[in-house]
């Protein structure tokens, strides 16, 4: 979903962002070695956990309206150049780039767009990176073959669509043709057309109309949460990807602001179709957890030759394009299907080089131990009231959750977050447990209250550190990050070896904003019981409205809650939905004409259930 702005002009400014170093300090000889994952600003992580912690660029679209102040990441497009993996992001300002997708740098580039790039497509084509992303919607392809530089260079030819160039993704094909595919609109359908890269990019032919959302049939194109709005859906984001010789045109829908965004794919044996409708659809979809939504996307190969969804989630409190970034395992089945695995898609994963048997599987088992546990803090709440740009009334924003008690912090709802009256070295926040468990990763998602940052200042960073308990009264040190110089919103830090406690404490020391707002504070781990039972009297039934089925199960005692698998495929259960707390669910996401079969498992800080039976409705 776009946000239009005028032309841009190359900003001529070097400055590579990286992360600083991490300093680590010694309290007392109980303080843990984990710290010393971090050496010179570099994390030596086996794992990682969604939202990915990078420094996400401050937007500025409601600075002159109301000084409306907030992080965004969204529309990624990720490129494996000469073994580097290089991310685009909207309005951003520049790029980031890894080795491994755990370290992520930013770049200012020499020459960028001042207001930054919109929806930037990236591809690779003879030893360059080319980009698409004027968010004018009319502009050149620009090029570098030096991307951490960043001299990218304009040939000046502004490619020159009807409805102007939106949500662009460029293709290079084995035979080093070059197609363009772009839109985002709830009227217009992607489009695509060949460039010529010999003649400056410009297009060859005229432009075709390739597919529109089908919502009548396909019950998770349907817009709003949950899918319950009658408003006109959004189709965006296109992507392709070539597996085989088969082509998959991955695109965006229904909304970017909704728990229900998600990616699905049309498939082609040639790049401008005819596509046909994936009937596994969608392949990218996170409707439930802490971080929710997962669309607008792109897939790229690592170095290890296995797939990665990159991917847009929403948080939509200061506004509703306020969004953050995901990252999962992905690939294609034996005869060839899609799928991009999101269960359990923001606990801990393995990262890429990290060897695991199956690429689909990279779960690491460290379940969520601080779920509504018992939490105090020596703070009082701030008293004042919200800046952000609400449009709830209109049906395309959801309400806002009020108040900030200290309970928020724990509940796994990024869009509910505690705010502290005071931002110093005195603040603790520290949660109960109840028992000891085994903690092997904690991580400290900040949220902007009432934010007066704008753009990519070089000052942002938070300070803190983490100490463990097993009696709430003898306390050690097993994270210090309190000369910490790395922006980390969503700081994610992996213990090197686990540590047993029962309280698990956050000190704070300083952030960069007035005031000190967290969303959540999650500790991850193993408890020392047994998982939960499997449920049982699993039932499904299809609605009289097929894109709808009602599915019921008993609760489980001592569950947490409940992850639900379907697919079209006994063996290919590869959608998901996580449940907190209460049994049963109502599945609006079902192609009417396609039978599916159904799963359901229990979980809780000691495990995953044993799956139910496996349903089917025709």
């Amino acid at each position: 979903m776009k946000i239009q702005s005028h032309i841009t002009i190359p900003l001529l400014l070097l400055l590579l962002f990286s992360a600083c170093s991490t300093s680590v300090k010694e309290k007392n000889s109980e303080t843990s070695a984990t710290i010393e994952t971090i050496e010179n600003g570099r994390k030596n992580y086996k794992t990682y956990c969604n939202p990915i912690d990078i420094d996400y660029s401050y937007m500025s679209h409601y600075r002159a309206n109301n000084n409306v102040s907030y992080r965004s990441g969204a529309d990624p497009a990720v490129v494996n150049f000469k073994g580097k993996y290089y991310m685009f992001v909207t309005r951003s300002h520049g790029y980031w780039v890894s080795d491994d997708m755990s370290n992520w740098n930013f770049i200012r580039p020499q020459s960028w767009y001042f207001n930054g790039s919109n929806a930037p497509a990236a591809a690779v084509k003879d030893g360059k990176i080319i980009v698409l992303g004027d968010p004018s919607g009319r502009g050149a392809v620009i090029e570098t073959d030096d991307p951490d530089l960043g001299n990218w260079t304009t040939n000046f030819a502004v490619i020159n669509m009807p409805n102007g160039v939106q949500d662009p993704d460029l293709f290079v094909d084995d035979d080093g043709k070059v197609y363009l595919y772009e839109e985002s609109s709830n009227v217009f359908p992607i489009h695509g057309i060949e460039l010529d890269p010999e003649n400056y990019y410009v297009p060859i032919g005229e432009q075709k109309d390739l597919f529109n959302l089908k919502p009548d049939e396909h019950g998770w194109e349907r817009f709003g949460q949950d899918h319950r709005s009658d408003i006109d859906p959004f189709i965006e984001g296109p992507w392709m990807v070539k597996h085989g010789d088969t082509y998959y045109l991955e695109y965006g829908a229904p909304g970017t602001q909704w728990n229900v965004y998600a990616d699905g794919v049309y498939t082609s044996n040639n790049p401008l179709g005819p596509f046909n409708y994936a009937p596994y659809n969608p392949i990218s979809y996170k409707p439930g957890g802490f971080l929710k939504g997962s669309g607008h996307g792109s897939t790229v190969k690592d170095n290890n030759g296995n797939f990665w969804h990159f991917s847009t989630m929403a948080i939509s409190v200061n506004y509703k394009f306020e969004r953050r970034l995901g990252m999962y395992p992905a690939g294609f089945e034996d005869d060839g299907q899609m799928y991009v695995n999101t269960a359990y898609g923001d606990y801990p994963h393995y990262l890429p080089d990290h060897t695991v048997s199956d690429h689909k599987e990279r779960f690491t088992g460290w379940m969520l131990l601080s779920y509504h546990k018992p939490v105090k803090t020596n703070s009082p709440l701030v008293e004042k009231d919200i800046n952000v740009v609400d449009e709830s009334e209109g049906g395309y924003m959801q309400e806002q959750i009020r108040g900030f008690e200290i309970e928020k912090i724990n509940d796994e709802e990024i869009r509910s977050y505690w705010v502290s009256a005071t931002n110093n070295d005195s603040i603790f926040v520290e949660i109960d447990l109840k028992k000891p468990m085994g903690v092997s990763a904690v991580q400290i998602n900040f949220q902007d209250f009432n934010s007066e940052i704008f753009g990519r200042p070089d000052t942002l960073k938070q300070r803190f550190t983490i100490d463990a308990s097993s009696d709430g009264k003898e306390w050690r040190t097993i994270a210090d990050l309190s000369k910490n110089d790395r922006d980390m919103p969503h700081g994610y830090i992996e213990l090197e070896k686990e540590e047993e406690a029962r309280f698990i404490r956050y000190n704070h020391v300083s952030c960069t904003n007035t005031y000190l707002a967290i969303s959540e504070f999650r500790i991850f781990g193993k408890g020392k019981e047994s998982p939960p039972e499997t449920p049982g009297n699993f039932t499904a039934g299809r609605q009289s409205d097929r894109r709808n089925c009602d599915l019921t199960w008993d609760a489980v005692e001592g569950a947490t809650g409940y992850t639900l698998y379907w697919g079209i495929a006994k063996d290919r259960l590869n959608l998901n939905v996580l449940i907190y707390d209460e049994p049963d669910y109502e599945l609006r996401a079902l192609t009417t004409d396609q039978g599916y079969y159904y799963q359901v498992e229990a979980f809780n800080e000691n495990g995953l259930s044993e799956r139910s039976e496996i349903l089917y409705t025709e």
